[in-house]
């Protein structure tokens, strides 16, 4: 029996309902949470528990090398460049300078300083990406104007071969992203649609300016002569110049204004002005007074379309961080490969010079022939060693080239292997002594994952606020005011009577009144015409915004629980990525020690064997034991190498750590190569030490 259910009914409620209130307060302080800034959505439920707010990417449409596509051209002083299309600069398809500097006595010696800015310039990711920037302005253009939104790829652009992450995967999305449009649905086309943009539509900002300018002679047969002053067939002349301006504002205001003039000959005696000058023009003014009323419904697409840039802008830091540590990925796998094919060379040099010391001693029949064989073996198995680890080699350059270089059609560029100039040091980065909680705070803050989700959210209530409108009725009042006016001169064939030998007007009858008169007393108030009125549209059941409005919410809730979701993810991924340096470090050390023993243990069997104390198979054996444990060091350092990389990844700093400037390389041309820590310059093996030709001898 619990304690509210022995108390009195009134106490037992007030009792529920304060362990429920105790319930919510109470929340872990190292729970991943939603930001400040995204706590409460526009329904008044609360949201999860306060969280940092994300550091917001630099906008980069502030560079002032590029054009910013999102103003459009101007209207002033040439208004028809608006009419003129735009040329978007071609690509640049050929490799930067830098590149070339680098290429001496037919080799490429590359540091990871020099990979990592040549990517920046280069890598064709990264320049799919940079052009995102440009399509998002140009979607904050259209939103200016009152139109829709296209929407920008945001997904990481993973077409570079090699290298590999612990954070995101490649995909198949539109340019090689990770994020796709197309989903297991029925909606249009087979792609499942969001309510991303729904809502009432907002008014065209952009004004039109129509004109309808037309002559018309026509010729039409009578069936009562008597009705167009005894004409059979009645010829009339038709001048139209109509001309209209519409504009909306972000109020739900809309503005229409028109003017018709009409100029008639006609040929009908009863007309009293043949030719006959017509003129009206009215104004009239829309307001909507619930569905699509106000800026912030009308101005909604402008604001997620600044978001979306920002979403952009963060996405190509997202992408930044990636390709870097992607080619730093690279780089590690090209100085194993080449370790490797060095330390494979060293093993065939010692097995093949044992061999030939064997064959000399068979000679003089101080060995047994099975020996010879074993060492041919052993010769046999560390060619076939070498031949593999070289075909990796090359391997491993053509991987570092595509991710550096765009053009490889270049016969001295393709030919030239790349020698990696660089290896890592053991010195402790600052993140792996911070508290783990410190270093997943600063993931929190920098991790542009998150950004972008707090700025998804963002669009999705200003989608809810527009649903939530959409569920109103339309109602839109409305007032105008015209005017118009008659001129013209009199019909020659004018009839004033009824017998047609007496009827025919006198001239000056009707005085002739021209178009500039006839234009004033349009203008004048001789002749208004105004008016006010409400137009009323109400759905019966509404279900369609119904269902809209309710996804709109459902939408908001995934993607809140996606953002907790992100939280839990990069703190698990950042503290493993503190216990992999600790390992991996422990691991290098001990591959270390035991490469180190490796080489005593054979250096000692090579003297027993030249003091007659050992036999070739045990000095075989000595030497493939070093070539494992160089292995070992060999892969040890480089997942030390790539597991360094990827927790600046999971923290995203790199660009700060390596002194990356994101406008730089915004715009492709980065002038300050970037400073990466705790590397060293590779250190000579030492040399192996010939055999003896006859055991027992000594050394030479």
């Amino acid at each position: 029996m619990t304690l509210v259910s022995i108390l009195p009914q009134g106490l037992a409620q007030q009792a529920t309902v304060k362990v429920s209130r105790q319930a919510q307060t109470q929340v872990s302080p190292t729970a991943p949470a939603v930001p400040q800034s995204v706590q409460n959505d526009t329904t008044g439920t609360p949201g999860l528990p306060q969280a940092p707010d994300p550091k917001l990417t630099e906008p980069l449409f502030l560079r002032p090398t590029s054009t910013d596509y999102s103003k459009g051209k101007p209207f002033f002083p040439n208004p028809f460049r608006d009419y003129t299309s735009t040329t978007y600069a071609a690509a640049r398809l050929g490799n930067t300078s830098q590149l070339d500097d680098l290429l001496r006595n037919g080799k490429i010696y590359l540091s990871l300083s020099d990979a990592v800015r040549l990517a920046l310039e280069n890598n064709y990711d990264i320049a799919i990406a940079r052009i995102n920037l440009d399509i998002a302005d140009t979607d904050l253009l259209r939103a200016r104007a009152g139109s829709s939104l296209r929407g920008v790829s945001t997904g990481i652009v993973a077409n570079t071969l090699g290298g590999t992450t612990t954070t995101i995967s490649g995909g198949g999305g539109p340019g090689g992203t990770t994020s796709g449009v197309g989903g297991g649905g029925a909606g249009a086309n087979g792609i499942v649609l969001s309510t991303s943009g729904g809502g009432p539509t907002p008014e065209v900002l952009d004004p039109s300016f129509t004109s309808a300018l037309e002559y018309e002679s026509a010729d039409q047969p009578q069936s009562s002569p008597a009705l167009s002053g005894g004409a059979t067939v009645l010829n009339q002349a038709t001048s139209t110049f109509n001309f209209g301006y519409t504009q909306g504002f972000l109020t739900g205001t809309q503005v229409q204004a028109t003017f018709n003039n009409n100029r008639v000959t006609t040929g009908n005696a009863f007309d009293s002005y043949s030719p006959q000058l017509l003129t009206t023009f009215r104004v009239t003014a829309t307001q909507h007074l619930l569905q699509g009323f106000g800026t912030g419904i009308n101005g909604r697409f402008i604001l997620q379309a600044k978001n979306d840039r920002r979403i952009t802008d963060s996405a190509f830091r997202q992408q930044l961080l990636y390709t870097v540590n992607q080619v730093e990925n690279i780089y590690w796998g090209l100085v194993s490969a080449y370790e490797d094919e060095q330390a494979k060379e060293r093993a065939l040099t010692q097995s093949a010079q044992l061999a030939a010391d064997n064959r000399k001693q068979l000679e003089i029949g101080t060995l047994a022939p099975l020996d010879v064989v074993n060492s041919d073996s052993s010769v046999a198995s560390d060619k076939q060693a070498l031949i593999q680890s070289q075909t990796n080699l090359e391997y491993q350059q053509l991987i570092m080239k595509q991710a550096i270089a765009r053009n490889l059609n270049d016969p001295q560029l393709s030919a030239a292997p790349v020698v990696p100039t660089d290896r890592v040091g053991l010195d402790r980065l600052p993140e792996e002594d911070m508290p783990a909680e410190g270093l997943v705070r600063e993931a929190y803050v920098n991790n542009p994952q998150i950004e972008q989700a707090v700025l998804n959210m963002k669009n999705n209530q200003i989608t809810i606020k527009a649903e939530k409108n959409g569920l109103l009725p339309v109602v839109d009042a409305y007032a105008f005011y015209g005017g118009s006016a008659l001129g013209g001169s009199q019909n020659p064939s004018a009839i004033c009577g009824f017998t047609s030998t007496t009827d025919i007007c006198a001239p000056g009858t009707y005085p002739t009144v021209g178009y500039g008169t006839v234009a004033g007393h349009t203008f004048n108030n001789s002749a208004p015409d105004y008016g006010v009125g409400v137009n009323v549209t109400i759905p019966i059941r509404n279900r369609t915004a119904q269902a809209d409005q309710t996804r709109s919410q459902m939408e908001l809730r995934q993607s809140q629980m996606r953002l907790q979701q992100l939280y839990t993810q990069i703190r698990i991924q950042v503290i493993n990525g503190q216990y992999a340096l600790t390992n991996d470090r422990a691991q290098v050390a001990a591959a270390q020690a035991a490469r180190d023993y490796a080489a005593q243990s054979l250096d000692a069997e090579q003297k027993k064997y030249r003091l007659g104390a050992s036999t070739t198979a045990n000095v075989l054996q000595q030497g493939r034991n070093l070539a494992t444990s160089e292995n070992t060091l060999i892969s040890s350092t480089a997942a030390y190498a790539k597991d360094r990389a990827a927790l600046l990844q999971l923290v995203s700093n790199t660009l700060d750590r390596y002194g990356i400037n994101i406008e730089a390389a915004a715009v492709g041309r980065v002038s300050q190569a970037p400073v990466i820590p705790g590397l060293t310059a590779p250190t000579a093996p030492a040399a192996p030490k010939p055999l003896s030709s006859t055991p027992g001898a000594p050394q030479q």
